[in-house]
């Protein structure tokens, strides 16, 4: 089993900043990728960003590229994904989630294991 837990969301105003954590715990070792995606009332979960695991490398969706950058810190297991610019858009439940699959997962299919969510609202 792998264990994850958001921090970080709250109110934030247009334009403003958030960096939102990811502590990740348990067969960390089973893990191939690890994910952000959000949900915004009345729609579905999309992606944002993830890392491949073991190679560390990162990607994004592309209407996220400039703004939000995800980083890891190893001796901690913990990600943190730097939201910048934030619009009301952006407004949503933040998930952060494993998948055991696939490396560069980006479907909620793909990933076995989520968080709880953090919420982030921006105001205009």
């Amino acid at each position: 089993q792998v264990q994850l837990v958001e921090s970080g969301g709250g109110l934030v105003e247009a334009g403003g900043s958030l960096r939102l954590s990811c502590a990740v715990s348990g067969r960390t070792s089973t893990i191939r990728s690890v994910g952000w995606f959000r949900q915004a009332p009345g729609t579905e979960h999309e992606f944002v960003a993830g890392i491949r695991w073991s190679a560390r490398s990162t990607y994004y969706a592309d209407s996220m590229k400039g703004r939000f950058t995800l980083s890891k810190d190893n001796a901690k297991n913990t990600l943190y994904l730097q939201m910048n610019s934030l619009e009301p858009q952006d407004t949503a439940v933040y998930y952060c989630a494993a998948s055991k699959f696939l490396a560069g997962a980006r479907e909620r299919s793909q990933y076995a294991y989520w968080g709880q969510g953090t919420q982030v609202t921006v105001s205009s």
